[in-house]
């Protein structure tokens, strides 16, 4: 056949098959779902993200009469879970819950990556404003941000902090501290919030920014809450100063955890699936499970959370280069 007339042909297919797809996307989206759904939450079990996609999994299902199976998918800060959504079919049976992290810090972590979060994962609705308060082991002998900063000072190197690991949250929130107040402590990646948590009760590390599982911890006096990781305070612990209140101006380390489809899923199935993820997220079970982690929650517009998700990528991504920051 003749190359030129080969093209063509190959140009009107690819043509046709994305009018077809475009003119089915309605009834796709009003059918959907007809099986059940699989969540992936690219982060380990009892951490924040977990935590939020069991509760939206369970509330999701009831509301649509059809089961979503959490699937965790932990490793190399979110980048496992989400390249096995990337790479998945774009029906609307496989969703991701994923922090910030693996849209907005992994690309300037790593030298290669297996995807490409802008265009294989499609932001469909914001979950919640997750924020990160410095915890303490009850055996540092401080009670605020000044003692805490003064304390290190006196012991350049002795103190460690925990993180959910390279990359996350927790980790680039110690960064900034470090920087903002010029200390100098010892980094301890895990392989989640979870079991650095552990370590940090278990006096293993003695501080770290947790996401949220540490709080019932800190209300029962096992662990020492100091402050904040945000530009405001958190409506749940309103006494709670922040650290750009306590001399770190400008502190702001929290990130959007949001749900995502492949690149390709038909625009009516997205906003389908946006509309029924923001009633589920409205529902008193997520509402209280946020609650338990003192997050914020965020219910909002698809225009929103990228916006969102932009702004996140500048700043943070401003802080990993002038820092030098890699995780491989």
């Amino acid at each position: 056949m003749n190359p030129i007339k080969r093209r063509s042909m190959l140009a009107l297919a690819a043509a046709a098959t994305a009018v077809a797809t475009m003119a089915a996307g309605p009834a796709v989206a009003q059918d959907w779902p007809t099986k059940p759904v699989r969540l992936v939450v690219n982060f380990p079990p009892g951490g924040a993200a977990d935590v939020i996609g069991r509760s939206v999994a369970q509330s999701l299902g009831e509301a649509l009469g059809q089961q979503v199976v959490v699937e965790n998918r932990p490793g190399a800060n979110g980048n496992l879970g989400a390249d096995a959504v990337a790479k998945s079919p774009a029906d609307g049976y496989t969703l991701l819950l994923s922090s910030g992290g693996a849209m907005t810090v992994n690309p300037f972590l790593y030298t290669s990556m297996p995807f490409d979060p802008q265009r294989d994962l499609v932001p469909v609705a914001s979950a919640a404003r997750v924020l990160v308060y410095l915890m303490v082991h009850p055996s540092v002998p401080v009670a605020n941000v000044a003692e805490f900063v003064a304390h290190v000072k006196a012991n350049p190197g002795r103190l460690s902090y925990g993180s959910a690991g390279n990359g996350s949250s927790p980790h680039l929130a110690g960064e900034m501290m470090k920087k903002a107040f010029g200390l100098f402590a010892v980094h301890v990646p895990y392989r989640g919030a979870a079991p650095a948590l552990t370590d940090l009760l278990g006096n293993q590390v003695q501080f770290m920014f947790d996401p949220g599982p540490g709080l019932r911890h800190a209300r029962e006096g096992r662990l020492k809450m100091l402050a904040v990781g945000s530009s405001q305070r958190a409506s749940g612990f309103p006494d709670v100063p922040t650290l750009a209140e306590s001399g770190a101006p400008g502190f702001d380390a929290d990130t959007v955890f949001g749900f995502y489809a492949p690149g390709g899923t038909p625009p009516a199935l997205v906003d389908r699936m946006h509309t029924e993820l923001n009633k589920a997220l409205q529902t008193p079970r997520v509402q209280d499970a946020m609650r338990t982690l003192g997050a914020e929650p965020m219910v909002g517009t698809r225009a929103a959370f990228i916006a969102r998700q932009e702004a996140d990528r500048a700043r943070f991504g401003a802080f990993i280069r002038e820092n030098g920051i890699k995780a491989d």
